[in-house]
């Protein structure tokens, strides 16, 4: 008879479910504490919720994280942005590395699934790579961000550079500047860079970031997967930046006011924060019917894997336009840079889409049901949810409870994976020893 230790043993997927959940649990406890709170009303879903939002790296909030909250809790806010972020197995492998203990196979295999390797091989290099460049990259963040946060606070400062540079690049999305996120410092293009560029880093995943380092920049010698994420991304932001610019450019409830640079600096920041990271230099509210689609596009197409950011992925979506554009040409494999993928990549990659899109519609229509809220401001908030982005449409705070459980449900999807779920859940594949018949079925 099966142990349940010897079934998480053999199901790394239920571990990484099951590890977030507990992390999710001791958050919430953790901020319950009267010494975390400095708001007399915040109740126990509220902890939950904000728990779940800062392990998700997704930033949706009930009550304000600059007022809710005190210097303690906040601490554990972004120490959950950043154990959630990076993954815990990636804060446990740290702690083996430090103490000079193996890893074992075992929890290689909870990394492999952690990281979305392809292979075993390297994952103590990658891990290490995780952490190099997590704590380099958030340490010049901090540093350059010092640089603004210090004139306007003061010695606090430096606590923000710290909060914002983990948050921008965890892609969390959690700020302390106020209620407004960054709006009210929206003409501050050189603070709006720093977290913009952040949030791309983070967004790009570990494995690409790796290859570029290890490659010299040299498009030509990068992976197959990097040359994708690199192309999506690159692509996604330009023409989101492009397009956000040309729609909101005489909004008066936008950049209508603003000058042309910061109207541009403004318009890339939006495209940026949309890659899952939440904070916002525009009002959500006020955009255009044609920007909020736009928007709700990106952040259902998210960041890439192996990263810090949600959503079905950009080598998801790159792989159903190249599956698209091959059935067009009539090509019998799917290639791209001069490669063939295989067909279980693909199969993957639609179910995964799926799966996605199918929860994202059962939510909102739920959601629908229970409140008297308009249908953009619900689809709005359940995908950024899912993709663990954090922006809203000031619709968060008014969630009924039911709603306010579901939204956590889908957070929490979000960041684990629906694929990793189902496979978490399900039993182990028991292949079959024939095949069925073929038949045909008429499509389109």
């Amino acid at each position: 008879m099966k142990t349940y230790k010897h079934y998480l043993e053999n199901n790394p997927p239920l571990v990484l479910l099951l590890g977030f959940f507990i992390l999710i649990l001791i958050g919430s406890f953790l901020l319950a504490l009267p010494i975390s709170q400095q708001a007399p009303d915040v109740t126990y879903l509220d902890c939950l919720f904000t728990s779940t939002s800062a392990v998700c790296v997704t930033g949706l909030v009930t009550v304000p994280t600059f007022s809710a909250w005190t210097t303690f809790g906040k601490v554990i806010i972004i120490s959950l942005i950043q154990v959630g972020g990076l993954g815990f197995m990636t804060f446990a492998s740290l702690l083996a590395l430090v103490l000079r203990r193996k890893i074992s196979l075992k929890n290689r295999l909870i990394i492999k699934e952690q990281t979305n390797s392809l292979t075993m091989s390297g994952l103590v290099r990658l891990i290490q790579h995780i952490l190099v460049y997590t704590f380099m990259i958030e340490f010049v963040g901090v540093i350059l961000l010092m640089f603004r946060f210090i004139p306007m606070y003061g010695a606090k400062g430096i606590a923000y550079g710290i909060f914002h540079s983990i948050s921008a690049f965890c892609n969390a999305g959690f700020d302390l500047i106020g209620a407004n996120s960054l709006i009210d410092v929206n003409t501050d293009a050189f603070l709006l860079t720093v977290i913009g560029v952040l949030i791309i880093l983070g967004g790009l995943g570990f494995t690409v970031m790796t290859d570029l380092m290890e490659n010299h920049f040299h498009f030509r010698k990068l992976s197959l997967h990097s040359k994708i994420v690199m192309t999506t991304t690159g692509l996604l932001l330009g023409l989101t930046t492009l397009l956000i610019f040309v729609l909101e450019y005489h909004n008066p409830e936008t950049l209508a006011s603003l000058s042309v640079g910061d109207k541009l600096s403004n318009a890339f920041f939006q495209a940026s924060t949309l890659r899952t990271a939440g904070f916002q230099s525009i009002s959500q509210t006020a955009l255009l019917d044609s920007s909020s689609a736009l928007s709700v596009f990106n952040m259902f197409v998210g960041a890439s894997p192996a990263g810090t950011g949600g959503g079905i992925k950009t080598t998801t979506f790159a792989l159903l336009i190249i599956v698209a554009l091959s059935e067009i040409k009539g090509n019998e494999e799917i290639e791209v840079f001069h490669r063939r993928l295989r067909w279980t990549t693909v199969k993957k990659a639609i179910a995964l889409m799926m799966i996605s899109l199918v929860w994202v519609l059962l939510v909102t229509f739920i959601i629908l049901m229970v409140e008297n809220a308009r249908y953009l401001d619900v689809i709005y908030e359940v995908v950024s949810a899912f993709a663990t982005v954090g922006l809203s449409r000031n619709f968060t705070s008014s969630l009924s409870a039911i709603s306010k459980l579901l939204i956590i449900l889908t957070m929490y999807i979000g960041r684990v994976g629906s694929l990793t779920i189902l496979f978490g859940l399900s039993s182990n594949k028991h292949p079959k020893e024939y095949k069925e018949a073929h038949e045909d079925i008429m499509i389109g």
